[in-house]
């Protein structure tokens, strides 16, 4: 029986002798590796990381951070370490597989360990390869963002192991393409990277446009004999790739030429050679000339006191002899091949991207253009009224946006209500204007162009009165806020797309009520002949108000639009003024189309002036005058001509 049962205990404790030590922490790993973590250098530091990473335990992450930051303390009188932040004199510690805290009155017996930078740095490197793995995803993603700031050939494997346990969609999107651009870079197999190289064809992220420009980096090189085993990119042609000048330094610094003699060398050695006021048998006092320095310079040559000028001859002798060219940094030609395929590739993908990303941008600008000039349109266009403050009512629909923010902090719902308001309130103010003065101003456009004008400045008056001259903030709401980004070439804001369909909406807005309703049908009628329209029964003074008060409205209602991502400001409105008036007069008097026309020719005219020019946005839009005032020489009815009675008008 008592053999039974010594048995039984043996067998117990060989069954758990496995469990106690498959239970180790930390601490234990710390305690197996304490001499190169007390004290770490870059010869020992490499085991510690290797022997943290072959060990399934929790806190590694937590304690490569620490030790990296300096924060890792050690015991003396048991040698364990703990996490540690000063506390006065003291210590807080904390340990380092449980979390719990105890505080220390004096670090006496207390050793910190301090690694150098370049300890810090291999530590940095390797605590990514955990961080990849983290059940924390924002630690996952700062994980990547570092592997994507420095990539680097030992996070290759790390980052391989963690793509197939890895749950979101948008970290595992990321690790696949960071393996490709590391794949790409620093794998072994030249197949491999090839084929990594091939998928990075298509994209044209600055990642990937940085990783092929690595590969394809070059540097340039000089040599009797190209090597054989060089991997040449191009071979130069002294007089057009680099200059005579240029290839003799390359010759210099690679030590197959004698330095050549410069002035300022001429004057060094003239200077070390001076003795009681001579110098090689010169007098100091007639070496003023470049003659008198260069014979005073052959005779130190002649007497060995001085290196000797380079002939002419000779220079172009050795340029002659030897081969200047540019080789690839990366030995294996088939990759860099497939690497300039790649780029070539990419370039193309650029170029579209460019011009898809100019034409949306045109599309923007043209527009607000037409938000801007489509009210100018019906009182311009349609009642032949020049209207300087045009803009004011812009303005003054940006403001009414501001203030009713002020009141309602939801921002979709006050946009909603700043629309309709915003026509109320510019509405109102462009019947009164007409009612007052433009009325007692018909058929005599200068005039009217002077009253408006003044009545222009004095609505900025009143508005820096009431507002200040500060920009007032229009927020849009959240659902507008950011871009649509197809790749790292084309992307547009919400509110410039936002823009364009409520250009598109005000199109088809104006065009019905111009074409398929009452006040339309009278408008039109009005313009073409009043005498006829007034003895049909349509009062030409109540048509002419609610025109004028109609095109003035829409202005507030562009100004809530443009306001949303332009400042709003007392001026705001002058900063749209001519282009309204480019906009309609270059589309076509008196024609909606003409103005959606000019908006365009306008808008994409003007970013291509820009894209050429790109840092003097003033000098496309002086360009863009100049080029409005020619084709107004060409075409001085506009591109959209009215046709018929009112043409004749």
């Amino acid at each position: 029986m008592p053999r039974l049962l010594l048995a039984c205990l043996f067998c117990c404790i060989a069954l758990i002798a496995p469990r106690a030590s498959m239970a180790q922490t930390l601490q234990d790993i710390l305690q197996e590796n304490a001499e190169a973590i007390a004290k770490p250098s870059r010869r020992t530091v490499d085991k510690v990381i290797s022997a943290l990473a072959d060990a399934p335990v929790d806190g590694i992450p937590t304690f490569l951070e620490d030790w990296r930051d300096k924060a890792i303390w050690q015991r003396e009188t048991d040698g364990l370490f703990f996490s540690a932040v000063k506390n006065g004199d003291g210590l807080i510690l904390t340990d380092l597989d449980s979390g719990e805290e105890t505080t220390v009155a004096d670090d006496d017996g207390f050793n910190q360990s301090k690694p150098n930078a370049g300890v810090r740095r291999v530590i940095s490197s390797a605590l990514v390869q955990f961080l990849l793995s983290d059940p924390d995803i924002t630690r996952r993603q700062a994980a990547l963002d570092a592997i994507g700031r420095a990539p680097s050939a030992d996070q290759l494997a790390p980052l391989r192991d963690s793509i197939d346990g890895e749950p979101e969609a948008d970290i595992l999107a990321r690790k696949q393409q960071l393996e490709r651009q590391l794949t790409a870079q620093f794998d072994e197999d030249p197949d491999a990277r090839i084929a990594a190289i091939k998928d990075l064809s298509g994209n044209v992220s600055v990642e990937a446009r940085g990783v092929i420009s690595q590969i394809l980096a070059t540097r340039a090189f000089v040599a009797a004999k190209i090597p054989e085993n060089a991997n040449v990119a191009k071979v130069l042609d002294v007089g057009e790739d680099l200059s005579a000048q240029e290839a003799y330094a390359q010759l210099i610094a690679a030590g197959l030429a004698p330095a050549s003699v410069t002035p300022d060398d001429v004057k060094a050695s003239l200077i070390a050679n001076i003795t009681d006021g001579r110098v090689a048998g010169f007098d100091v006092a007639t070496l003023d000339t470049d003659n008198a320095r260069i014979a005073a310079y052959d005779a130190l040559v002649a007497a060995g006191d001085a290196p000797p000028f380079i002939p002419e001859a000779d220079r172009t002798a050795a340029i002659g002899a030897h081969t200047f060219y540019l080789a690839y940094i990366e030995p294996n030609p088939e990759v860099t091949a497939a690497a300039e395929d790649a780029d070539k590739a990419i370039g193309t993908m650029l170029a579209g991207g460019q011009a898809i990303d100019l034409t949306l941008d045109a599309l923007s600008l043209a527009s607000i253009y037409f938000l801007a000039a489509i009210g100018l349109a019906i009182t311009f266009g349609v009642m032949g009224v020049i209207n300087m403050a045009h803009g004011e009512f812009i303005m003054m629909g940006a403001y009414t946006g501001y203030v009713v923010q002020q009141f309602v902090p939801d921002y979709t719902l006050s946009i909603l209500i700043a629309l309709p308001l915003a026509f109320a309130v510019t509405f109102a103010g462009g019947v009164a204007l007409e009612r007052l003065v433009i009325r007692h101003l018909y058929h005599r456009p200068l005039e009217t162009l002077l009253a408006t004008f003044g009545i222009s400045i004095v609505l900025q008056q009143l508005a820096k009165n009431i507002f200040g001259t500060q920009a007032r903030p229009l927020t849009s709401p959240d659902w507008l806020a950011g871009a649509w980004v197809l790749n790292d070439v084309v992307q547009i804001s919400y509110i410039r797309i936002a823009i364009f369909v409520l250009a598109l909406l005000f199109l088809g807005l104006i065009l019905f009520i111009l074409k398929r309703t009452r006040l339309g049908l009278e408008v039109r009628a009005v313009t073409q002949n009043p005498g006829m329209a007034a003895s049909m029964g349509i009062n030409p003074d109540k048509i002419n108000m609610m025109t004028f008060g109609l095109g003035s409205g829409i202005a507030g209602i562009a100004g809530v639009a443009i306001g949303l991502y332009a400042k709003v400001t007392s001026e705001m409105g002058s900063d749209y003024i001519v282009q309204s008036f480019m906009t309609v007069v270059v589309g076509g008097v008196g024609n909606v189309w003409g103005t959606l026309a000019g908006a365009s020719l306008i808008g994409f005219t003007q970013k291509g002036i820009e894209w050429f020019n790109p840092s003097n946005t003033l000098a496309a839009q002086t360009y863009m005058i100049l080029f409005v005032i020619l084709f107004i020489q060409f075409r001085p009815k506009g591109i959209v001509a009215l046709k018929g009675r009112a043409a004749g008008d």
